[in-house]
């Protein structure tokens, strides 16, 4: 197993061990492969992965290690909790992922690694790691900014040219971009407070859905979307957030609150101590999924329209992307579904195992960022990760000041 040395606050894999590891590969030196290939490596919150990508978009090899059946238990993320699994699981998964393409190290082209935004402790095992192999391999690196791979696996399964708008929608994050090249990202809006995954755990968590027998080992996001199917979404009347604000900010948290008080209320209504499955679980369940999903399509209504105002988008077949974990909620996709079919858009989403955090995506980014000679280091003396890290240029004022209506959409979900 690899160990890492604890120096000045930064963990770092041995020289020894790394170069131990390099030698267990026992493919043939000098193999000459004509496209480009890139390892990627992902530690940005709670999965460790790894996957080997070439320039065609073909997926050689892939391993993950998931960590949510621990966190499930603690109730939430821990960061020195997921750092140490992440330092456990990390030389496993890249050998496992390099071992099934059957590409030796020394034939990768490069290798990127997520070193922003997401959690410090897990952010520093990846990049640790990745700086090891740079360094032994005499490779270029390339730095990849998560919430940018994300918007961009589209590319790697569909056709996809630029520019298109993206809605990051997953644990951590919640955005909306225009996207006009590798890198060239205009943002439109972000969530003011907390991401919609997170608030959904959150409820999920508030309504102990882990002890429901049919919920128990999902993720709360999961369990309150498979939960919602039995329930009533109009059951509580409840208005989604900012709805007087004419900008494509998000806010999440209100709407926690005011779930916290309905549960609350039902609580003492049915007699029953916090920590008990409610009888109204599931209408609850199908309100806080149904109003999260009227907000973000009517942020994300306005993102088109004022898109489309300033000629940022064609005026008819412009392409809306969802990606991020929460984005593999059918529900809320087939609301988006509804948002581009009433604005002769295109919604496409990648596979819904894409859309949550993973290696694939980060070495897809790693291509696309060779193809466009942008951003590829071969000095990474000064490289450091970032826990907070905005996407773009943010454009944000010039969208509320354009004070766009949004018409009403019959959401017959």
């Amino acid at each position: 197993m690899l160990t890492l040395n604890k120096t000045a606050g930064v963990f770092k894999p041995s020289k020894r061990k790394v170069y131990e590891f390099l030698r267990s590969f026992n493919f043939h030196p000098g193999t000459l492969f004509l496209h480009k290939i890139v390892l990627g490596i992902e530690t940005s919150c709670d999965d460790t992965a790894a996957a080997v990508v070439d320039e065609t978009g073909n997926v050689l090899g892939e391993a993950i290690h998931s960590q949510t059946e621990v966190h499930l238990k603690t109730g939430g993320i821990i960061p020195p909790v997921a750092q140490q699994l992440h330092r456990e699981n990390i030389q496993r998964i890249v050998q496992e992922a390099l071992s099934a393409s059957s590409i030796s190290p020394s034939d990768l082209s490069a290798i990127a690694t997520t070193i922003k935004p997401g959690l410090a402790l897990s952010l520093g095992v990846g990049l640790s790691f990745s700086l090891q192999l740079v360094g032994q391999l005499k490779k270029p690196f390339i730095p990849i900014h998560h919430m940018e791979a994300h918007a961009l696996t589209i590319r790697l399964t569909n056709k996809v040219e630029f520019p298109f708008l993206v809605l990051l929608i997953s644990g951590g994050h919640c955005l909306l971009a225009l996207v006009q090249g590798v890198s060239d990202f205009l943002l439109l809006g972000k969530s003011l407070d907390i991401a919609p995954g997170d608030m959904l755990d959150k409820v999920a968590r508030r309504l102990s859905l882990i002890k429901h027998p049919e919920c128990s080992t999902m993720s709360g996001g999961k369990a309150i979307e498979h939960l919602a199917k039995q329930g009533n979404r109009f059951h509580f009347d409840i208005t989604p957030p900012l709805q007087r604000a004419k900008n494509c900010d998000f806010s999440f948290t209100g709407l926690q609150h005011l779930i916290n008080k309905i549960i609350i209320q039902k609580e003492k209504e049915e007699g029953i101590e916090q920590g008990q499955i409610l009888s109204s679980a599931a209408d609850i369940a199908a309100t806080v999924q149904h109003t999260t999903a009227c907000h973000i399509v009517k942020r994300t209504h306005r993102a088109i329209l004022f898109c489309k105002q300033r000629d940022l988008l064609p005026q008819n077949n412009a392409v809306l992307v969802a990606s991020g974990g929460v984005a593999s909620n059918f529900y809320i996709r087939r609301a988006l579904e509804i948002l581009t079919n009433a604005t002769q858009c295109t919604l496409m989403c990648p596979p819904p195992r894409l859309c949550t955090d993973n290696g694939i995506m980060i070495a897809w980014n790693g291509i696309e960022r060779l193809h466009a000679g942008v951003g590829i280091l071969h000095d990474i003396e000064d490289i450091r990760y970032e826990p907070k890290c905005p996407l773009g240029v943010d454009i944000s004022k010039e969208v509320e000041e354009a004070a766009i209506k949004v018409p009403r959409l019959k959401m017959n979900l």
